[in-house]
Parts: structure tokens; sequence; C-alpha cells
């Protein structure tokens, strides 16, 4: 059990938070800009082996009538790309909201939108800390939230995702 990174994955810009599995508590961390329309790779992979996490969580987003939103496939994809390049487990949460509650946590400390991101990714983080210990888990299982596993809004990566790659530079 140790730390976990939360990511707001966006086309361009993407949060990340840390969390702990002990205190259920997350931190706001950065925002990375997307380089050459794909993830800054390189400053992800540093930030793996700086804080040396457990596991990601990445926020899926929904639209208000439970069906996954158009960015969802590009969540997917940069799951699944994290998973196969630096090694972790990979879970989803519904994203729904969280940057508009970030903005309303802020309230006049949001001077950018890497701010609001940074914090997004906290709250995402902090969503499946919360219901992980509702459920009881350590996240070292596959639970409804897993990339691997689950089912319902937590489905198995489609083969959408498996062309993830050609996927996201079209969507960037």
């Amino acid at each position: 059990m140790g730390a976990l990174l939360g990511f707001d994955f966006g086309p361009r810009k993407i949060g990340v938070a840390v969390g702990q599995l002990v205190t259920h508590s997350a931190s706001a961390l950065t925002t990375i800009r997307s380089r050459r329309n794909e993830p800054d790779w390189g400053r992800i992979e540093q930030l793996v082996r700086e804080w040396q996490p457990t596991g990601a969580v990445v926020g899926l987003p929904f639209n208000m009538d439970d069906t996954e939103s158009t960015a969802a496939p590009e969540a997917r994809c940069f799951a699944r790309q994290l998973k196969e390049r630096c090694g972790l487990e990979v879970y989803f949460v519904d994203e729904r909201l969280t940057s508009l509650e970030a903005r309303r946590q802020l309230g006049r400390v949001a001077t950018s939108l890497e701010a609001i991101d940074a914090m997004a990714a906290k709250l995402i983080l902090e969503t499946w800390l919360t219901d992980t210990a509702r459920q009881g888990t350590d996240g070292n299982q596959d639970t409804d939230y897993s990339v691997d596993g689950g089912h319902s809004r937590q489905e198995k990566t489609t083969n959408r995702a498996n062309r993830c790659e050609s996927n996201l530079r079209e969507f960037v």
C-alpha cells in the first residue's frame, strides 16, 4: 500500500494528483501540457519514478444521462497507454462535474486552468479512494474500477480503445 496518481485527462493538458491508500487523502500535484498532440510521456514517467505509485486512477467522462461522453475513448486510450508504459494498475472513476467542483473549491484562487485541472485530478482520486474504502478493498484487486476487470460503466477496454493510438491522434 502506498501512493496513487490521479489523472484528469484532456487532449491538451492532463491534471495530476497524488494520494495515499493508507490515509485516503489526495493532493493536487501539477498539470502537464501535451507535446505534439500527445501526452508528455517523459514528464508522466518522471512523476511515476518520483512518486513510485502502486496504481493510477483516470477520470472517465460521462454525460448527465449516464452515457459515456465523446471524450471517453481518449481517456480509455490514455489509461491503457499509462498501464503499458508505466506498468501500473489503472482504474477508472466517473469524473462528471469534477472541473466544475474544482472551480468552486478554488474560488478566486483559480487563476489558471492548470490549477483547475490539477484540482479536478485530486477530486477524481479522492472519489476512488472513498469508494475503495467503502468497498473494503486495498486497491490491488480487480474491482469495478479496474481497466482490466469490472462491468457497467467500468467495462473492459473495447476494440475502439484497442485502436487508441490512432484514435488519440485523431481526437487531439
